[in-house]
């Protein structure tokens, strides 16, 4: 197996935290081909990119209020947001299901950008963004809303509360509210905010999440061919051995089996804990 098969296994087998993380860094690597200038050092975004408050620019580019959210400025910036997005999903997908993690994903990223767009108006400024942090402040959040007393252990600290953490990460937000990059904390606060909203609302019985989930569904079903099965008379053989039904179930059982002891080690010590003939069979089986 070469690398190429490798990154496509995980991409298959990791979930939607895994996926939105590889989704991120493939919009950074096309970034770094499109939109970087060399010659200044930095990025320039296109307004069908990036987030801008200027009202000509998002009212006909709606959709620049999600797209913002997978594109970084900067190699850093990408790195930081997909640590803490991978910190988060840990925690969050332990108590939810992966639908409700991507849909509070793309809703946290969503309101923030309203938030990002009503601020600036406001404040009577001008500006665009990018970035991933205010969806995974949403996550972390959420996460931390409904379990704040949870421990963490974290490297050369030992065990600390995972509100302890979420706190840090606030106060230094609300701390550089005025010094710098005040459209990228409005940002933040505002997808902190939906995260909290979202388990308060999901603990009274409302998933906001399933607007998300709805959607795709929606798409997904108009864009699905239909299929049809040509009619087919069928003969029972009733001569044939019934043994044989079984062994194909049992076949099949056996197989499952390997599947789910490998996906069950993933989960416990990391994909890279597989063996070559472990990964080989889980890509086969994927295909």
């Amino acid at each position: 197996m070469n690398i190429l098969d490798d990154l496509k296994s995980q991409y298959k087998l990791g979930g939607v935290a895994h996926r939105l993380i590889y989704w991120n860094v493939g919009c950074f690597l096309v970034s770094l081909v499109f939109f970087y200038q060399f010659s200044l050092g930095s990025f320039n975004f296109p307004t069908w990119v990036a987030l801008s408050t200027e009202p000509s620019n998002f009212i006909v580019k709606p959709w620049t209020f999600l797209t913002y959210s997978f594109f970084h400025d900067g190699f850093f910036h990408l790195l930081f947001n997909m640590v803490i997005l991978n910190f988060a999903s840990s925690y969050f997908l332990t108590f939810f299901t992966q639908k409700q993690f991507f849909g509070l994903y793309v809703l946290s990223a969503i309101f923030a950008g309203i938030s990002f767009v009503g601020g600036y108006y406001i404040l009577n400024l001008s500006a665009s963004i990018v970035g991933a942090s205010a969806a995974i402040m949403g996550i972390l959040v959420a996460v931390t809303t409904y379990q704040p007393l949870m421990n963490v252990r974290l490297l050369l600290i030992g065990n600390v509360k995972l509100w302890h953490i979420t706190a840090v990460i606030l106060i230094l937000d609300l701390m550089q509210f005025r010094l710098d990059n005040t459209g990228g904390h409005i940002s933040h606060l505002s997808g902190a905010l939906f995260g909290f909203v979202y388990i308060k609302l999901l603990q009274n019985g409302t998933d906001l999440s399933k607007i998300v989930t709805w959607i795709i569904d929606f798409f997904a079903s108009s864009f699905k061919k239909p299929t049809s099965t040509p009619f087919r008379k069928v003969h029972k053989n009733y001569s044939q051995p019934i043994e044989n039904r079984v062994s194909k179930i049992i076949t099949k059982d056996k197989a499952q089996q390997q599947i789910d002891e490998i996906l069950d080690k993933i989960s416990k010590s990391g994909y890279d804990s597989l063996s070559k003939t472990e990964k080989e069979f889980l890509f086969k089986a994927g295909k």
